[in-house]
Parts: C-alpha cells; structure tokens; sequence
C-alpha cells in the first residue's frame, strides 16, 4: 500500500480501556421532570418502541422468504437507502476509494460503490436467515478450513475474522470442525436489533464475552486453559477507520493491538480467515497461514512488529474486496 511506518514503539499512541454501558432506561421520574428528561422518557418509550416493533416485524416476516430473495431484496434496499439517507457515509466512502484505489478511474470507484452499497443491504435483510445456510452445505466452499482445525488442537487459538462477505456464517463454517469459539460482541444501540442479534448467534452456537474491556480478563482465562476466542481486527469506529492500518501510522486503539495483546499474554495461535460473496447468498470461505508471534527477550519489544505481521495478512484481503467491506464508508484520517 505505502511505504511502512516508522518502526518506533515508543510512538504508538495508547489504547484507552472502553467500558460498556447499554444506558438506563428513564423512569416516571424523568416523565415528570419534564423538559429534555421527559423528551427522553418519551423517546425511550414511544419512538424507540415503535422501530423495534418494525424492526421485529420486518425481522419474523423475512423468515417466510426464500434465502436468495431475501438477498436480492436487501441489495436493492442497499442500493435505494445509503445514497439517500445515508448521505454521509456514502461521501466517506468515496473519499476512501479515492484514498485506497487511486488506480482505477472514477466510473470504476462508482461502480465498486455500488455493489459495496448492495453488500450493506444484504447483511441487514440475510440476518432473518443467515442460520438457514446450515441445512445447505453447497452454498459455501471451503478452502483451507484444516488450518483452523490444525491450530485450534495445537492449543489456544484466536480466530480473526474480516467483515467481508456475510460474516455471520462464520459459527456455521466453525460447526464444520466443532469449534464454538467465545466472540467479543458489541451489542447495536436499538434494543429490537440488540434481541435479534443476539438471539440468531446464540442459535448459530456462538457463545459471548462481556462487550468493552470487561471482555479481557475471560478471554484471557478461555485462552490460558487452551480455548478458543474469536475476535475481528478490521474496524471502524465513530466513523473512522482502526484496522487496517492502510499507511498510516500504527496504533493501538483497535482490535489489531488487543489480538497482539491476547496473543502475547496466552501463546495463542492467530488463525486469520474472512469469506467471500461468490453469487447472491453463496459464499468462499478461506483461512490464512496461522500467525504464531516470534520469540521476544524482553516483553514488548516487537509489539510493533507483531502488529505490522498481522496488519500484513489481512490489508491485501481488504483491499481485494472494498466492494464487499463493511467499513468502506468509514473514513481514513492521517494520525
């Protein structure tokens, strides 16, 4: 991509310790309060309620559909909603295209935003039946799957996915060779999605870590007595992008930094892997050569380096896929 960054560890700006609150829920108090209190009593009970409804109903009603046309319905609502009521995202992602893809010309960064814009919007509606895919094995090919298995009974292994394709099969690819990983997961704000969300991973045999920084001390645990934990180091957060780091200057405020973190603290193994959309609700997955970090004489010292091996394995896949990236409309801002 560019030139790499300045080797100096010393430089890395930190990661700040996020802790997870899901908010409160306001009470007849806030209601008498009145004023923003009670404009928020009033969202929290009146409009945020009738979305969950419409996000249950659309939710339960989709399950009646047929996989590919559930599919093709969300790529045309991809396609009809992010370029009008997602405004700005829609402008970030073609400030990234510009940024990552200056070799192609601007018809063809249109037209890759187009299908990234259809990917979006299949993950939204494929969510009502994404475990369906189960009972058909021949909507996914598999390559390298061995790899997974091989490290996960070596020892403790950390699993890292890419939000390509349709991610959410991942728990149906693991089924394959019984690992049923514990996942970092950061629950969506609406609390209808946060029910859905959950409830359809828990079908699938996902088991949960605490979401934020309550999250590392089990993960830790799981990982020491030789378990498996699945994390994802492509992010965007606020907007932005984390990971890769696509040039610009490592740091260790994603999920890059707390795998090398894991990594390092347990011996585990990092097993990188990401699927790709082959046609409408089919898909490749593929897992990549394991990570196992080099031997360190004093703790730290190639954290930099460690950092830099696996940013180097996942950034060609991301860029070999913006069209089926999900944080392509997050932005990339120099540090």
């Amino acid at each position: 991509m560019t030139d790499q960054p300045p080797r100096d560890a010393g430089n890395l700006s930190r990661r700040k310790a996020w802790f997870f609150s899901s908010g409160d829920r306001p009470g007849l108090s806030a209601f008498l309060a009145g004023g923003s209190e009670r404009k928020r009593f009033f969202r929290y009970w009146v409009r945020d309620n009738l979305w969950n409804a419409a996000h249950l109903l659309g939710h339960y009603a989709l399950k009646l559909v047929p996989m590919d046309a559930v599919s093709a319905l969300g790529a045309g609502l991809g396609r009809f909603a992010m370029p009008r009521f997602h405004k700005l995202a829609e402008r970030r992602a073609r400030e990234t295209l510009r940024t990552l893809r200056p070799d192609l010309s601007d018809s063809e960064r249109e037209s890759l935003l187009i299908e990234n814009q259809k990917a979006q919007g299949r993950i939204m509606t494929e969510f009502s039946v994404v475990n369906r895919i189960a009972r058909h094995p021949d909507r996914i090919q598999y390559h390298g799957l061995e790899i997974i298995d091989e490290a996960v009974r070596a020892g403790p292994t950390i699993i890292v996915g890419l939000h390509l394709g349709n991610w959410e099969i991942g728990p149906v690819i693991l089924q394959k060779i019984n690992v049923s990983p514990h996942t970092f997961y950061v629950p969506p704000v609406e609390r209808a999605k946060a029910w859905i969300a959950e409830r359809v991973r828990r079908k699938a045999g996902v088991q949960f870590l605490p979401p934020g920084f309550q999250g590392v001390r089990p993960a830790v645990k799981i990982l020491r007595s030789g378990g498996v934990v699945n994390a994802f180091c492509d992010e965007g957060f606020q907007g932005v992008i984390r990971g890769p780091f696509f040039g610009q200057t490592p740091h260790m405020e994603g999920n890059i930094a707390l795998i090398i973190r894991l990594a390092r603290m347990t011996g585990a193994t990092i097993c990188p892997w990401y699927n790709i959309r082959t046609d409408g609700f089919r898909f490749e997955a593929h897992a990549l050569d394991p990570i196992r970090l080099p031997p360190e004489d004093v703790p730290g010292e190639r954290f930099l380096d460690d950092m830099l091996l696996l940013n180097a394995a996942i950034e060609p896949i991301v860029l070999a896929h913006l069209d089926q990236w999900y944080f392509l409309d997050s932005a990339i801002k120099a540090r």
